[in-house]
């Protein structure tokens, strides 16, 4: 997603169907999916483990060590 990316709401009027075409689109949709991930999948990993937690806080490899003598 952009930086400048707004989120849009759609609203879709879906028909009623019958409960093997609603079936066969989920599949359908279930197998693109499963297609989008196996091409793009590493990338959309590498975009959240970019933002984890651990990646974001970035630890002073070089620590100072704790005052001998505290302050109060």
């Amino acid at each position: 997603m952009r930086p400048d990316s707004r989120p849009i709401d759609i609203t879709l009027d879906l028909p009623s169907l019958p409960d093997e075409a609603v079936v066969e689109i989920q599949d359908f949709l279930y197998q693109i999916l499963d297609l989008f991930t196996t091409h793009y999948g590493h990338q959309v990993d590498r975009f959240y483990e970019a933002l984890s937690y651990e990646n974001l806080v970035h630890h002073d490899p070089n620590p100072k060590p704790p005052d001998s003598d505290p302050p109060f």
